[in-house]
């Protein structure tokens, strides 16, 4: 699959959980999976950051959860979205020497996978009668999408 493909996946998955595809990036990273060495992007393969990543990731899973989080489309909640779905992007792609490109297909696929996401939630919710089931079913999505992506380096 291609380079800019994969790129594009993980953005979207990031407009789903803004921290869970860069957590399993910098997993992928630590683990030799991404080979991110001698680049900008080295400190995600770093001892710690996995770590760090990972205790965000899984407080963002438990505030998406309560019933007064705002909206991912908020300016704050969407940038975020987007600096995440380009450091994803450049990760994977950084591996090929075309970080740059990865790092517009991940702001390209965290914009469509922000609206996109937000749309199918709220449209599932309403036929299902509750958000919760559906949060819970995007977590799984979201993490499984991202492993999905990031397995295709290992």
């Amino acid at each position: 699959m291609s380079i800019y493909i994969l790129a594009f996946l993980i953005g979207a998955v990031t407009g789903l959980r803004a921290l869970a595809p860069a957590t399993v990036v910098s997993w992928a990273a630590h683990l030799g999976w991404l080979h991110l060495q001698g680049t900008w992007l080295a400190f995600l393969g770093a001892a710690v950051t996995p770590y760090i990543l990972s205790i965000l990731a899984l407080g963002e899973l438990i505030t998406d959860k309560l019933p007064r989080t705002p909206s991912r489309k908020i300016p704050i909640q969407f940038g975020a979205r987007i600096a995440m779905g380009a450091l994803s992007g450049a990760a994977l792609a950084a591996s090929g020497g075309v970080w740059i490109a990865g790092l517009v297909a991940g702001i390209v696929g965290a914009i469509i996978g922000t609206f996109a996401g937000a749309e199918l939630r709220g449209r599932l919710s309403q036929a299902v009668g509750k958000d919760l089931p559906i949060a819970l079913l995007e977590d799984v999505v979201a993490i499984g999408g991202a492993l999905l992506i990031v397995s295709r380096f290992a």
